[in-house]
């Protein structure tokens, strides 16, 4: 499955960051943060999706504490 969402992004590098952290996670088949755009692309598994995309907010959480992922 493959789904958009709206994110704040400050910077960047901060994207870049964030999609190589969310990139790592079992069960992601690819991911994109893009600034430009305020964008956060995935693609994962279909029976964790939900699951997926939790543990992928964390950690762009974790790149950037004041990110917000419209879910």
């Amino acid at each position: 499955m493959k789904k958009k969402y709206k994110c704040e992004v400050d910077c960047a590098n901060c994207a870049a960051k964030m999609t190589e952290a969310v990139k790592k996670i079992d069960g992601v088949i690819d991911a994109n943060v893009n600034f430009m755009m305020q964008k956060f692309t995935i693609e994962a598994e279909d029976d964790r999706f939900d699951t997926i995309v939790a543990e992928a907010v964390k950690a762009m959480k974790k790149v950037e504490p004041d990110c917000v992922v419209e879910l």
